[in-house]
């Protein structure tokens, strides 16, 4: 009886609730509904502890311009490729983990890498299924209406293939021209590949630009995604830091305008200097008032004209009107360093 009585209050003790049971199979303790959710700040304090902190793209503020300046220039270069309108527009432009930009890549996407060669570092395309699909159509003379929608993509062949490379070439052209203005940059395409993982530009934790450029031309949609990693910017990271006004890299035509007209009405002063002398520190610690010191300038001497520290003229010494006054001879010029 007493090993019957010590076996059940065994089983009792060891026998766990039901409550307890599913929170261990859940992989938790027994909390509230309330706390089995992270508090987003936790979360993300520890996703900067795991993959680092995310730059944002306004830091650097030259990229928009230049991912601007490239949606106007494949415009023109597209028109030519598929011979109709091609409206295109930079729809996001934002700074990721690679291991998110990859995790969005569907099946039967290409991607294209290519090297920055004075950079010395990798980027890359990327081009999806039914981008791949509808470029096909588009440059192989297909009907002008949108496909139906919820239609699968095609398998990638040697044809689409070879067309979309023949669009990514030019996307990497037209890139190269938009950073002109700041740098001096040539963007080689490598190759394509279907499976993210042979198509590695870094590693996953780190942080890339990405910018999604979207294209309307005979009623189809595309999408496009330009992934460059931070690591490859780094070269022109100062460059891209710079904030301009306008379009133009800096060249607002009608702040310069402005800007001389101003000029021009600024008041500064000028000095004519007559004489200069060289005296030891206890003179002129000696002198008081009343002192005379003499200026070794006759009438016809050579005096120089000076703004701030700048020489401009050199003079001659004069009188006119019962006043000193100095004819400017010609400009001094300054040695450029």
């Amino acid at each position: 009886m007493s090993g019957q009585a010590r076996t059940n209050r065994t089983d009792s003790a060891t026998q766990l609730a039901q409550e307890e049971i599913d929170s261990i199979l859940s992989g938790g303790g027994a909390l509230e509904d309330d706390a089995l959710q992270p508090e987003p700040e936790a979360e993300q304090e520890a996703s900067r502890l795991l993959y680092g902190r995310a730059d944002s793209y306004e830091r650097l503020p030259m990229a928009e311009v230049v991912f601007e300046r490239l949606s106007r220039i494949l415009a023109g270069s597209l028109r030519n490729l598929f011979q109709d309108n091609v409206e295109v527009r930079l729809t996001r432009l934002a700074s990721r983990r690679l291991a998110d930009s990859f995790a969005e890549i569907a099946p039967m996407a290409l991607l294209g890498v290519f090297r920055a060669r004075e950079w010395d570092n990798l980027g890359l395309i990327h081009v999806d299924a039914m981008t791949v699909s509808n470029l096909t159509e588009i440059l192989l003379g297909g009907r002008r209406v949108a496909a139906a929608t919820g239609q699968l993509p095609k398998p990638v062949t040697s044809i689409s293939r070879n067309l979309t490379e023949r669009l990514i070439r030019v996307v990497l052209h037209d890139l190269r021209n938009s950073f002109a203005p700041i740098c001096d940059v040539t963007f080689d395409f490598e190759r394509t590949e279907t499976d993210p993982r042979f198509a590695t530009i870094g590693r996953n934790s780190g942080v890339a630009l990405t910018a999604r450029l979207s294209l309307h031309s005979a009623g189809r949609n595309c999408m496009i995604d330009i992934i460059l990693p931070f690591a490859t910017l780094e070269p022109v990271r100062e460059l891209l830091l710079q904030q301009f006004m306008g379009e133009k890299f800096g060249r607002d035509s009608i702040w310069e305008s402005h800007l001389a007209e101003e000029l021009w009405h600024t008041d500064i002063e000028l000095e004519a200097v007559l004489d200069e002398q060289t005296m030891k520190l206890g003179a002129v610690m000696d002198l008081r008032v009343g002192d005379i010191i003499p200026i070794n300038a006759p009438r016809g001497s050579d005096v120089t004209l000076r703004c701030g520290s700048v020489d401009l003229f050199a003079g001659r010494l004069g009188v006119r009107h019962g006043r000193l006054a100095a004819e400017i001879r010609g400009w001094i010029s300054r040695e450029r360093e």
